[in-house]
């Protein structure tokens, strides 16, 4: 991230951080288009570097625009979804409905519908019921994985913790469902099984629930000779929100990876599969920072100071939600004669919960009018942003080479109530 302070002032991605600030407004999500774009042809060096047959599919839950859409198809990035929404702005976008994969673990019956209807063409399917509908709603066949749980246990927050035997995703390798799945599918007409998908978790920066998740899962498919065309690793790959964090060694940890998928395919005997990988939140969080200004400090002596700013759980919801800490810093920099001081930075909503950091270290002299930088807030804060409140949705603006584009305007209060109906007596 290429955030640094030149003349005192805040610069992100070369542009002066004040000045977006009172260009856009604030609260403002600012993201830096290059390094978007650095990290997705990372994922493409190391994969291809590995094997020849991949896709590099992009999480879109972590953040989804018209103009990320655009960014991944110059990227060469598929794309998976797990809602209406999410499909609608993909093809709004112009992605390639052959490059999208749908996801969920309880597709409707009018989300399946309009999928088959815009021409996608790969399911990743969660449930033995899913079989039944797919099969029942497509009228040619479909291409389908089966999303399976390895039973691999990481080292992350029980939120993000997904790849366990006790799970709303997916079906078990080890109490014979996700067999069971796998031998339903081969009776229907419509769908065709290409493959596994499995998904550990999330914030994860060690290799190693990874290559343990390939020894399972080949275990299995050997065990009950399943031959595969496609193998969705998911993603979940650690990113660093704070200077203790660890993010995934991406070139290091690939290495482990593919390593191990070597071993296992040539025990047995199987031929390479079409490798997936869905990173998410790896491309996007350390690619933005947030903008808030200071509104009310209220000091409590001999107890804490707090900072509040004029956003919060509503555009910052994963501190109040997982404990989730961020780095947070002043626009201005700090001088040497101020000193800094420990602060609580809480948002303006009417919960004790809104927090976005406790104990950060800020200029002593912060004060109303101030702006403050919350670093690595590119993935699920505008995706996970609402209306509590009656808030405004922040605006979020891409710095590129080529100068500042704002890809998502600000909400209007007009905006806010304009699917509300009042019914005249």
């Amino acid at each position: 991230m290429s955030l640094e302070y030149h003349n005192d002032k805040l610069q992100f991605g070369g542009q002066d951080v004040t000045s977006l600030a009172g260009r856009f407004g604030t609260p403002l999500i600012i993201y830096d288009e290059v390094y978007l774009r650095e990290m997705m042809r990372r994922y493409h060096a190391v994969l291809s570097s590995h094997v020849e047959h991949y896709s590099v599919s992009y999480a879109s839950k972590a953040f989804t625009s018209l103009q990320m859409i655009q960014l991944l198809k110059e990227e060469d990035m598929e794309i998976d979804v797990v809602s209406s929404g999410e499909l609608y702005t993909a093809i709004k976008g112009g992605m390639d409905p052959g490059r999208i994969k749908f996801h969920g673990n309880n597709k409707t019956r009018e989300e399946i519908e309009f999928a088959l209807s815009q021409g996608v063409n790969l399911f990743i399917i969660d449930s033995l019921d899913e079989i039944l509908l797919l099969d029942s709603m497509a009228d040619a066949s479909v291409d389908v994985l089966l999303r399976v749980n390895p039973g691999v246990d990481v080292d992350t927050h029980e939120f993000i913790s997904t790849g366990q035997t006790d799970s709303k995703f997916g079906l078990s390798i080890s109490d014979g469902t996700a067999l069971k799945a796998i031998m339903e599918i081969e009776k229907k007409d419509n769908l065709n099984f290409k493959g596994i998908h499995y998904h550990l978790g999330s914030q994860l920066s060690d290799p190693a629930p990874f290559v343990n998740a390939l020894t399972a899962v080949y275990d299995w498919l050997h065990d009950h000779e399943i031959d595969i065309e496609i193998l969705n690793m998911g993603g979940g790959f650690g990113v660093r929100y704070t200077d203790e964090d660890i993010s995934f060694p991406v070139e290091e940890g690939f290495d482990e990876i593919f390593t191990r998928l070597k071993e296992v395919t040539s025990q047995y005997g199987f031929e390479m599969p079409h490798i997936i990988i869905e990173p998410g939140r790896s491309i996007t969080a350390e690619a933005a920072v947030t903008v808030y200004e200071v509104g009310t400090v209220k000091e409590i002596p001999g107890v804490s100071r707090y900072v509040s700013v004029d956003g919060g759980m509503s555009d910052h919801i994963r501190t109040p939600l997982y404990g989730a800490e961020y780095d947070i810093i002043p626009v201005k920099k700090q001088t040497d004669d101020t000193g800094s001081i420990s602060m609580n930075v809480v948002g303006k909503l009417c919960e004790s919960g809104d927090i976005i950091g406790k104990d950060k270290s800020l200029p002593a002299d912060t004060a109303r009018g101030d702006l403050i930088a919350v670093k690595s807030t590119g993935a699920y804060h505008y995706s996970m942003a609402s209306n509590y409140n009656q808030m405004l949705k922040p605006a979020v603006i891409f710095i590129a080479p080529d100068g500042v584009k704002e890809v998502i305007r600000r909400q209007t209060l007009d905006q806010l109530i304009q699917n509300d109906v009042r019914i005249e007596e």
